[in-house]
């Protein structure tokens, strides 16, 4: 089932209207979960980073070992192509993705050269500057390298962010706040993690346990050229509990705001959470420079 709605494809050589199918039951990809993709958003009209997002699809495919096929200059044009037939008013979510066809002659190690290739464009809304969420602790964990592709933005990872984000609603809790493998804090399940104390700003240092994403860099380059400190740092479970805010980054909805984690709670609104209103108005404001 798709997340979204108006959905088109583009799959061998052409845009089509739908939810085309494009793998097969046999397809390495499918049995065997080699699969990356990225994801890049237009909303207001605008599509900020979206060369950046065609690089990474293609760096993490490189990471499973599947052979990208695309430019990124190339993918970045099929998907303005693709974005003609929706409106300013319309938010979409752009995934350009790979998948492996075929498997070496033990059928694990994908072939070389046998890639399948497809953009999706879901229509999804933006979420409102107040829409905020809650965090708790989970006992899931972010993998290393020696254990999982952490260095793709690859599906085969994403069982595992189920299973923190299903645990932390089981508890009443939107999103779960998550270790790496020392036991220091990660990001979410879905997303980077900031917080922010006596004005200035922090987030976990990135340490090859998960992916330090492009709008979370988008971010702390803003936020520094406004003047305030940015530190990327390790960062335990009480710092954010003694946080004076806390904000989640990610290409989805951009910058959202977070009002509790577990029974420690922050002020959010109009006049309170003064740096993560600013975080958004300034990624706001650069996005429109670049339009």
């Amino acid at each position: 089932m798709a997340t979204g709605t108006n959905i088109k494809t583009y799959f061998n050589g052409q845009w089509h209207d739908g939810d085309r199918m494009i793998m097969n039951a046999a397809d390495h990809g499918a049995w065997l979960g080699t699969t990356v993709f990225d994801g890049a958003r237009l909303f207001d009209g605008m599509s900020p980073d979206l060369d950046k997002h065609c690089a990474r699809v293609n760096r993490s495919a490189a990471a499973l070992m599947i052979t990208p096929t695309v430019e990124p200059d190339t993918m970045v044009a099929l998907i303005r192509e693709g974005l003609e037939s929706y409106g300013r008013d319309q938010s979409v979510y752009i995934r350009p993705m790979y998948w492996a066809l075929e498997g070496d002659d033990l059928g694990v190690v994908p072939r070389a050269g046998a890639t399948g290739f497809a953009i999706s464009l879901e229509e999804i809304p933006m979420a409102p500057p107040e829409a905020a969420t809650t965090l708790t602790r989970t006992r899931f964990r972010r993998p290393v390298l020696e254990d999982n592709v952490v260095n793709a933005k690859a599906g085969c990872l994403y069982p595992n962010n189920a299973r923190m984000l299903s645990e932390a609603r089981s508890k009443g809790f939107g999103n779960a706040l998550v270790a790496d493998a020392m036991g220091n804090v990660a990001e979410t399940a879905t997303a980077n993690i900031f917080m922010v104390r006596d004005g200035e700003v922090f987030t976990p240092i990135p340490n090859g346990t998960f992916l330090a994403g492009i709008t979370r860099a988008r971010h702390i380059s803003n936020l520094r050229a406004d003047g305030l400190k940015v530190h990327e740092t390790v960062l335990s479970f009480e710092d954010f509990h003694a946080a004076d805010e806390v904000f989640l980054s990610g290409n989805m909805m951009k910058v959202t705001p977070v009002s509790a984690f577990d029974d420690t709670t922050y002020e959010i609104g109009p006049n309170a959470n003064p740096v993560t209103r600013r975080a958004r108005a300034l990624y706001w404001d650069w996005a429109a420079s670049q339009a």
